[in-house]
């Protein structure tokens, strides 16, 4: 049995009982949140002995992932998904490791600038011979063209959502 399995016997309940309810959307969304799920558990348990979250590891990455290795907070609250707050917080862990640093614009003394210390470059490229492994097993049963397909439709479905 799949653990998807009581999910899908759930759904078919529900759509006898109420016929109208779309199963197929309500399927996708609970396969992406079980994926999710393990994605974020999966990484937890990879970054745990690099001292870091799954969160922390994003907004690393994030920066790490600009030409200047530097962010606004508001950017990465945008890229991120998260509120300002929740941004605060993971900034100042961040910062507090001395992975990252906390600064004045030059341009505008109002603006914040989060950019990666040497330490948090230095970082990331230990962890990414792990994390490309990771990342290669948890898309390991698709072959590259159903990853470029599922890109696409992902994308797509992401589109829809941000119409709403």
């Amino acid at each position: 049995m799949s653990s998807f399995e009581p999910t899908e016997r759930r759904l078919a309940v529900t759509c006898e009982r109420y016929p109208a309810f779309p199963r197929e959307p309500a399927v996708l969304v609970r396969l992406i949140k079980q994926l999710y799920k393990r994605i974020h558990a999966n990484a937890n348990s990879l970054l745990k002995p690099y001292g870091i979250s799954h969160p922390e590891y994003d907004v690393l990455m994030m920066m790490y992932g600009t030409p200047d290795q530097s962010l606004s907070p508001s950017e990465v609250a945008e890229a991120a998904g998260e509120k300002s707050a929740n941004v605060t917080r993971l900034t100042d862990q961040l910062c507090e490791k001395g992975l990252i640093r906390r600064s004045g614009n030059e341009e505008d003394r109002r603006k914040v600038v989060l950019t990666l210390e040497p330490a948090g470059v230095a970082l990331i490229e230990r962890m990414l011979p792990e994390i490309c492994e990771l990342l290669d097993a948890e898309v390991g049963g698709m072959a590259e063209a159903e990853q470029l397909r599922l890109e696409k439709l992902l994308k797509k479905m992401l589109d829809g959502m941000d119409r709403l």
